[in-house]
């Protein structure tokens, strides 16, 4: 199994997928150009890249890019997917007579690497001799360590200073999200929510204040990442709320020191980087199951370890944060990684916590193990149809018909309107 430093990758949202990897694979075509200056650039998006890209900014990220270089005109081909995964991209690089200078096809597979038929960066070199939990327990039991034991025992040095980072990233993203109530781009005229979640939290008891305040830190870093900012993925810009919603509550409510969240932040790498292997983190791919349902897992075994767990609770915690998401689907309103992904993270924070106190109270045994989870979301995403996964054909995307994004405003639902309509319930709007 490759490095953890993968599962945490910064960089802009809101889409690891549908941004930062095609930014990524602008900036490869570029350093790859050779046989002269072109005068223009073609890039062909296909499948769910196509089907969400301009919701995801996939445009803005390669223009930004290639632009500054020479003109570039995005084609989209949402209705053909190629065999090698649904986000591909064909980059062309054309001469003033409209001829062909050097073409390249890549596909951004998830969690912002890219792949074709000559490499794959989510394969990249073996660090680990494990890729299944089970062997990494019976390992770690064997030689008396603890997990993030275990990812400083195979990983290099720099780890700890790229953890550190990625943690930095992260609890930054939550500071600039509480302190921002703008209205998110995009055309729904969604308002930032995470400032005013924070306000609402302290007013409350302990309890009803402590998962107020779980709520806001992951609206905080989630929104932060639907406006373009910088995030850091835990495992991808759409989940990218969840472990900093509850890590930074645990380092702010318990005064948690950083080297203990960061050895947290290992220990819930290794279980991103088992998903990843074993299955997806690629919401096109299997829904967002791979996505908020992993972010949803590495949060709980931080916040278990965090809690003193044993090495069988930390599974447990992990595999029940993934096993309550399986069949999750990915069905962003107007391609934007906003409804319902926003709310999502808020409330996968709060189950991992919830999956943090159920391990805690067991003794960490238990009949399904975290390997055959991530099994069955292998093949529940196999299963899917394709417009549950990001392609914005299916669900909540095609459900929503309320003109809001022209009008502004908020949704509501009136009783009155709908009992008497024939045609059932609609959302309606105040200003």
């Amino acid at each position: 199994m490759e490095t953890i430093k993968s599962i945490y990758k910064i960089g802009k949202g809101p889409s690891s997928s549908h941004t930062m990897g095609p930014r990524r694979a602008a900036l490869m075509f570029l350093d790859r150009l050779s046989g002269g200056t072109p005068a223009r650039f073609r890039v062909t998006l296909y499948g769910s890249l196509a089907a969400t890209g301009k919701g995801h900014m996939t445009d803005v990220a390669i223009i930004e890019v290639l632009e500054p270089v020479a003109p570039t005109e995005i084609v989209w081909e949402p209705q053909t997917v190629k065999r090698f995964h649904t986000n591909g991209m064909y980059y062309e690089a054309l001469d003033k007579d409209d001829k062909l200078i050097d073409s390249w096809t890549v596909y951004s597979v998830g969690g912002g690497d890219l792949a074709n038929e000559e490499f794959d960066e989510s394969r990249a070199t073996e660090v680990y001799p494990h890729s299944r939990m089970t062997d990494i327990l019976a390992y770690c039991f064997d030689e008396h360590l603890s997990l993030w034991e275990y990812v400083e025992r195979f990983e290099d040095a720099s780890i700890w200073d790229h953890l550190g980072e990625a943690w930095q990233v992260m609890r930054s993203a939550v500071e600039r999200g509480l302190d921002n109530d703008s209205i998110l781009p995009g055309g729904l005229n969604l308002r930032r929510k995470a400032g005013e979640y924070y306000v609402q939290a302290n007013n409350y008891s302990y309890s009803t204040k402590s998962r107020g305040l779980v709520y806001a830190y992951a609206l905080a870093a989630s929104e932060e990442n639907a406006g373009g900012g910088q995030v850091c993925t835990g495992p991808t810009c759409g989940s990218s709320g969840v472990m900093p919603g509850v890590l930074y509550h645990l380092k702010v409510s318990k005064e948690i020191p950083d080297k203990m969240i960061l050895r947290a932040m290992a220990t819930a790498g290794l279980f991103g980087a088992i998903c990843r292997t074993n299955a997806s983190i690629s919401g096109a791919e299997v829904g967002c199951q791979g996505e908020v349902g992993v972010a949803c897992s590495m949060a709980a075994a931080a916040a278990n370890q965090l809690f003193g767990g044993s090495l069988n609770q930390v599974e447990y915690a992990a595999e029940m944060g993934l096993e309550h998401h399986l069949g999750l689907t990915c069905d962003p309103i107007c391609g934007l990684v906003q409804i319902p992904c926003i709310e999502r993270n808020a409330f996968a924070a709060a189950r991992a916590l919830d999956a943090n106190v159920y391990a805690s109270f067991s003794n960490g045994f238990h009949r399904v193990s975290f390997d055959q989870v991530v099994e069955v979301m292998r093949q529940t995403g196999h299963d899917l149809p394709s417009l549950y996964k990001e392609t914005s054909t299916g669900g909540l995307a095609t459900s929503y018909r309320n003109p809001i994004a022209r009008l502004g405003g908020e949704i509501s639902y009136n009783r009155e309107a709908a009992e008497q309509s024939e045609e059932g319930p609609k959302l309606s709007f105040f200003m």
